[in-house]
């Protein structure tokens, strides 16, 4: 945005790093953003597992909701507990029990997704102090931290996707 005086403001170090964590979360850059990893995956194929790989696309999907909520109810409840690891942080099929539970871990993933922008966007939110209820975790580790693990995730989704022949550059 520019001023009157056709200059463009200066941006302080810390909007400057909220936005890029913003981002980050987003799938901006390098990084393949959650909707176009699963946009057009067939229902047939969302439990669908090529030879020699160890998760199916509902997996991989379900996976990354569930750390993604644990994560963010980590920075906004200090009394969270955490499901068991590594149980309770992946699902027990390969595939979807139905569409409704597919779309239902999609708007979740996304409403989660919003939430955690929303605490790195928040202007009032220290992103260095402290996490209250952790053990010196930050508000910009855990924002870096789903970033992190949604990317890792959505690489082993389309490597799943192109070995089930369900991906289209």
């Amino acid at each position: 945005m520019k001023k009157r005086d056709g200059k463009t403001p200066e941006r302080s170090p810390d909007t400057a790093l909220r936005e890029q964590v913003l981002e980050l979360l987003r799938g901006g850059n390098a990084h393949l953003d959650f909707d176009k990893a699963v946009a057009g995956l067939p229902p047939k194929l969302r439990g669908g597992k090529p030879p020699g790989q160890p998760h199916t696309p509902w997996r991989l999907v379900e996976h990354m909701r569930i750390a993604q909520w644990d994560i963010l109810e980590f920075c906004r409840n200090p009394k969270h507990v955490s499901p068991k690891w590594p149980a309770d942080y992946w699902p027990e099929g390969d595939a979807p029990p139905d569409g409704k539970a597919w779309n239902s871990t999609l708007r979740n993933f996304h409403a989660d997704l919003k939430a955690m922008e929303d605490l790195i966007a928040d202007p009032a939110a220290d992103l260095f102090a402290p996490v209250p209820g952790g053990q010196g975790q930050s508000l910009l580790r855990e924002g870096l931290l789903v970033a992190d693990h949604n990317a890792y995730h959505l690489g082993q989704l389309v490597i799943i996707r192109r070995l089930l022949g369900a991906w289209e550059e």
